[in-house]
This record gives structure tokens, C-alpha cells and sequence, in this order.
């Protein structure tokens, strides 16, 4: 109030109107695993592959060393695993899925997202770590943006034990922080009699019954249409009895020339160079097979967990519809089939179970392609928290009220107050509920948001200093299922 003492007009402003709430990023997923360099359990902001490659690199070394042998009089194709020469058989599936769950991911509809590097390629055989990763999951609890946990890596765990802790670790997360979502996988069995009924079990018997309502997982694996990548010049080659690469490019070539030039060799240093890169060429030395070896490896398709695609369907979701839409009923991109087909019958125990444990189906449909064939969360038989979009739109708006609420902290606990964080709360829900988030024909139908002395509060907790606010949300659900009734109808007249 201005000290009114000298004669004269005076101008006060006067703020009436309320401040308003805005609306948090709902689909900033965090990815956990492996990574060939970056600085380890320091969460990083990125938004493209490029950025993804430049700070973390590019995918594990993983496809073997190839034998090239002649046998009557042409070369035959082989692989070498330590105890001899065995057919040709490069595996679908990665070891290390996190760079290739990055495309994944972008080719679905991703923007911005955090990755945590648990740990390096090791040089040796390849292992992923319970601890590193229970390390990389701690460090993102700094992290107030992201909303989204997966662990693409976490598929080759020791055990069982160890894969369905992390996920519970990462689960109580986000019931500590209540603004995060775990999207987990469903890993496959060696049963061929009932792949689908024996992952099932497992998962179930494994994961516990905590925090379910803060996590979601698909089931099966998907058979993409990826291909391993690799540098030719790091694939190992017995050519004949000659230890070799693959192929080193003119590039490749030309760069270990300059190398040497600039170290103050001659011109014949950098041509003895170049031959001797030519000498360990496959492609210079046998081309043939160098392009019969090139079409082995481009053969391969790459299986993956579904995850990484499906936070990438939650990211295009989100921003086409918005948060409270349901992720499902909606293709999967870079996609061939998936690895277990899964009809009517078999996915009425994984959407509904006695255990009350829901897992979501991907499936193929003739005419339409691989579609998501489930909503639910973890906590599939729970009324409150069974589809994924309410639960996540709740984060949203838990997240997004309490932010704006923050600028209240320490203002007069009074009538004034009230009237504002009321009335700031409720434009936000208006628009949540034009925007067709909210059930209802008119806002008092939809939500109300409660606070004053007598209504949500007591003396006692004003002059403790708590302002209570109660805030109820009819949020709609999803249409899982539509039944369309039939009847004859009776002849009149």
C-alpha cells in the first residue's frame, strides 16, 4: 500500500484474476541400460538418435566371428564359438537392446527423453548388472521431468529374482514420487507347449503385489524390422585361415593414411598402410564372400522388448489426443509380427486374471496390422486404477496443481487464499474437461475442488498452517468393452 501522505492521485493496481496451472510434460520417458561411452548414472536429456549417438555412441559389438572355409573347391560359411566351426546361426535378439530400443522408440512417435547409462560395453563377455542398474534407477530420482521407467537391458538379468526386483524398485519409485509410470516387459520361455501361459506365470508369480497401480506390461516380444548395426571394419573374419575384418572402407583407409602423414611418415609409410589394411579386407581379398557374409547379417531381424516402442505410442498418444486417452487400438511402427501370436482365447487370462495382475497383448490382425490390445495397468481388477490413462492422467494433474500451488506456500491461510487456489484449480479442470478428459455434461458434474474453514479444514489446522484442498475427478475411461445387443423385433399392425 503506497504511504499516502503528499497530496496528489494515486494508481493501484488490483489483481482479480486467479494464476493458472500449467499443464507438466505427461510422456518424458527414462531408459535404462548399457551404452558404449558417456558419463554413467547421470541422467541426460536428449531429443533425436544423433544426440543419442553422440553422447552415448552406438550399439554393442555383438555379431560373432566368421569362418570362411574352402570345401571342394568353394568356400563354405561358418561360425566360430571357441570349440569349432558351427553353422551360421546369428541370434534375433541383442544382448544389449537399449541403443536399438532408441530407434524404437523415435519411429513410434517419441520426443524429448532421459537416458541413465548403468555401465559400458565390457570388453569380455557380455553381463548386465542388478546393482548398476538399481544404481542408474537412484540417480533419476533427482530428476523432477521424467515420467516414464523402462529398462531395455534389464531382459538379461542373472535371474528372474533380479529382473522382477528392478522392476519393483522402480515401481516404488514412483509411488515415492507419485509423477512417474513404469512401462515393463513380459520376458518369454523356453515352453513351446505354452509360451504364452508359462511367461505369464512367471511374471505373475515374480512381481509381487506393491505399487501395481504405478506400471504397465505387453507381452510378447516383437519381431522388428531392424537390422543389426555394425562397423564392417569390427567384424572379425578367418579367411581361409587368415584373421581378417570384414571390410575396411576407402574412408576407413584414407584416414590411417592421414594419420600417419600428419605424424611426419612418407607417402610410402602411408602406402604400406593402405595395403596392409587391403591385405586385412575380406572385401578386397575374397569379395564374393564378403557379399555372402553381408547378406547373412542383413538377414537377421532384430526381436525386442515391446517397451520401447510402447512409450513411444504413449509420447504420439499424448500429444494427437492427450494423456487421458488410452494407449491402445493404435499400430506399432518398424514392426513385422509379433513372435508369439495370441488370439481371443489366450488373451482372456492375460487382460483378466484371478491374480488380479493384467498384462497387455500386442496382436496381429489381418487387415490391420500389429495393434496394442490392452490398457490396463498392473493392477488390472482394481476399480480406482485399472486403466493406464487414469492413472496417468492423475500424475498430470497431481503434478501440474502442485506446482502452481507452490507460489501459496507462507501466503495469509484466509478466505482470500482460498478463493484463489480455488478458483485457479478450477479453470484447469475446465479446461481438462472441454478438452473431453472429463465425464460429464457439466463441470459440476466432472470434478470439484473443496477448501475452507468448515469444509476441509478446522481452527486447529489453520493455526497449524494447513490449508486442505480436496480436488475429485470423474476422468473418463476407456471403452474396453462394446457390446452391441441384437433382437427381433415383433411385427406391428
Amino acid at each position: 500500500m503506497a504511504n499516502y501522505k503528499t497530496p496528489g492521485v494515486y494508481i493501484e493496481e488490483i489483481s482479480l484474476l486467479p494464476p493458472s496451472v500449467a499443464q507438466v510434460e505427461t510422456a518424458i520417458p527414462a531408459f535404462i541400460g548399457y551404452t558404449a561411452k558417456g558419463e554413467i548414472n547421470s541422467p541426460t536429456r536428449l531429443r533425436s538418435m544423433v544426440e543419442f549417438e553422440n553422447i552415448f555412441g552406438g550399439p554393442a559389438k555383438e555379431l560373432p566371428k566368421f569362418v570362411v572355409e574352402n570345401s571342394s573347391g568353394s568356400n563354405k560359411i561358418f561360425m566360430d564359438e571357441g570349440t569349432g566351426n558351427v553353422e551360421v546361426k546369428i541370434s534375433p535378439t541383442p544382448f544389449y537392446r537399449l541403443y536399438y530400443g532408441m530407434q524404437m522408440y523415435f519411429a513410434n512417435g517419441g520426443g524429448p527423453c532421459y537416458v541413465v547409462s548403468a555401465g559400458h560395453y565390457p570388453e569380455g563377455n557380455p553381463a548386465v548388472d542388478k546393482q548398476e542398474m538399481s544404481n542408474a534407477l537412484n540417480s533419476l530420482r533427482k530428476e523432477d521431468e521424467p515420467t516414464l521407467i523402462l529398462f531395455p537391458d534389464a531382459g538379461n538379468l542373472d535371474s528372474d529374482s533380479e529382473y522382477h526386483g528392478l522392476l519393483g524398485e522402480a515401481l516404488q519409485q514412483c509411488a515415492d514420487l507419485q509423477d512417474r509410470f513404469t512401462v515393463c516387459d513380459v520376458l518369454p520361455t523356453d515352453d513351446t507347449v505354452d509360451p504364452i501361459g508359462s511367461a505369464a506365470k512367471k511374471f505373475r508369480d515374480n512381481i509381487g503385489n506393491r505399487n501395481l497401480k504405478y506400471g504397465a506390461t505387453y507381452f510378447p516380444p516383437l519381431k522388428t524390422t531392424l537390422n543389426y548395426s555394425y562397423q564392417e571394419s569390427s567384424v572379425a573374419v578367418n579367411n581361409l585361415g587368415t584373421d581378417i575384418q570384414l571390410r575396411y572402407t576407402e574412408e576407413e583407409i584414407k584416414e590411417e593414411e592421414e594419420k600417419i602423414l600428419e605424424a611426419g611418415g612418407s607417402e610410402e609409410d602411408a602406402k604400406n598402410k593402405r595395403d596392409e589394411l587391403i591385405e586385412k579386407s575380406l572385401f578386397h581379398q575374397n569379395n564374393e564372400t564378403y557379399f555372402e557374409i553381408r547378406k547373412l547379417i542383413d538377414s537377421v531381424r532384430l526381436e525386442l522388448p515391446p517397451s520401447s516402442a510402447m512409450v513411444g505410442i504413449y509420447a504420439a498418444v499424448d500429444s494427437d489426443r492427450g494423456v487421458w486417452k488410452a494407449p491402445a487400438n493404435v499400430s506399432i511402427n518398424w514392426v513385422i509380427k509379433p513372435t508369439i501370436f495370441i488370439n481371443d482365447a489366450d488373451q482372456r487370462d492375460l487382460n483378466v486374471h484371478t491374480s488380479g495382475i493384467s498384462i497387455n497383448a500386442i496382436r496381429f490382425f489381418t487387415g490391420k496390422g500389429v495393434l496394442v490390445w490392452g490398457a490396463r495397468t498392473l493392477a488390472g481388477n482394481d476399480n480406482e486404477w485399472r486403466y493406464i490413462s487414469v492413472r496417468r492422467f492423475f500424475n498430470m494433474v497431481e503434478e501440474s496443481v502442485k506446482k502452481a500451488s507452490e507460489r501459496f506456500v507462507f501466503e495469509p491461510n484466509d478466505a482470500n487464499t482460498w478463493v484463489k487456489v480455488k478458483a485457479m484449480i478450477e479453470n484447469f479442470l475446465t479446461l481438462q474437461w472441454r478438452a473431453g478428459a472429463l465425464m460429464g455434461a457439466s463441470t459440476d458434474q466432472a470434478f470439484f475442488v473443496k477448501v475452507g474453514l468448515g469444509e476441509t479444514m478446522t481452527s486447529l489446522d489453520v493455526l497449524e498452517g494447513r490449508m486442505i484442498i480436496e480436488i475429485g475427478m470423474a476422468v473418463v475411461r476407456p471403452a474396453e468393452f462394446i457390446i452391441l445387443r441384437f433382437s427381433h423385433k415383433m411385427i406391428e399392425g
